[in-house]
């Protein structure tokens, strides 16, 4: 069998940023990957929150 190396590749937690602000219950997150080696830096992206109903900026918690 062939043995899984630790690769660059890792699992990230994106949060929105306006949900935790407006004070409304539940959280927007998203799970994905990024590769380390490319972008070491927390990750910012805009995607959908289905409880604001609008396109948020989501950051990297973990």
């Amino acid at each position: 069998m062939a043995k899984k190396s630790k690769g660059n590749r890792i699992q990230i937690i994106l949060e929105c940023t306006e949900h935790k602000a407006s004070g409304q219950p539940g959280t927007s997150r998203y799970v994905t990957q990024k590769n380390r080696k490319n972008t070491p830096d927390r990750l910012e992206i805009k995607k959908y929150n289905p409880i604001l109903k609008k396109y948020t900026i989501h950051k990297e918690i973990k």
